[in-house]
């Protein structure tokens, strides 16, 4: 068996990649990052051998909407340890060993959206701001948003974390038509 075929993997395993050089997690995870940033993970996680690369093992999917991995390495956000992260869509989250979410909420001076039956969600948006496309041009909102929740598929755990989205403006009301002319009937 030749090394040929092994050996374009062999390098992109063993070259350090911006991702490695530049991702700050905790950052990302504490919505000290822009749009621009967590879009730079989504590689890596696509696919599960450049996670690896990158010190994130994948963990076996415990709810069907989120991705899960651990870190090679603890990392602190929140003031609290951890190395289990969780992703969902354009969310970020630390998976952390706190039973209640409410005390990081309030210290986190987020604002509850829900909190019956056992499930638990804060947020509050940290970033909402106008922005250009640099390659089309369209105007876009970069927006950015803190949150705390419980899954009942992770009893016991609260994840926290940060959403990252770019969405278009509302569409601008048409103006209104104007009005028939009145026929005076000649």
């Amino acid at each position: 068996m030749s090394l040929r075929c092994c050996l374009p993997l062999m390098c992109a395993l063993a070259a350090p990649s911006a991702f490695a050089a530049g991702l700050d997690l905790p950052a990302l995870i504490e919505c000290r990052q822009g749009v621009a940033d967590y879009a730079r993970l989504g590689p890596a996680l696509a696919d599960p051998l450049q996670a690896v690369a990158q010190g994130l093992q994948p963990l076996p999917q415990a709810n069907q909407f989120m991705r899960e991995y651990r870190t090679a390495q603890p990392i602190r956000v929140f003031g609290q340890a951890t190395d289990h992260l969780a992703v969902a869509g354009a969310s970020i989250m630390a998976v952390l060993d706190l039973p209640d979410p409410h005390p990081l909420a309030t210290t986190l001076k987020l604002d509850t959206g829900y909190d019956q039956d056992g499930k638990f969600m804060a947020g509050r948006e940290l970033v909402s701001r106008d922005v250009t496309d640099p390659t089309t041009g369209e105007a876009q909102i970069e927006s950015v948003i803190l949150s705390v929740s419980t899954v009942a598929s992770h009893p016991g755990k609260t994840l926290a974390g940060c959403t990252y989205s770019l969405d278009l403006p509302a569409d601008e009301p048409a103006p209104a038509a104007p009005a028939p002319a009145a026929s005076n009937g000649h």
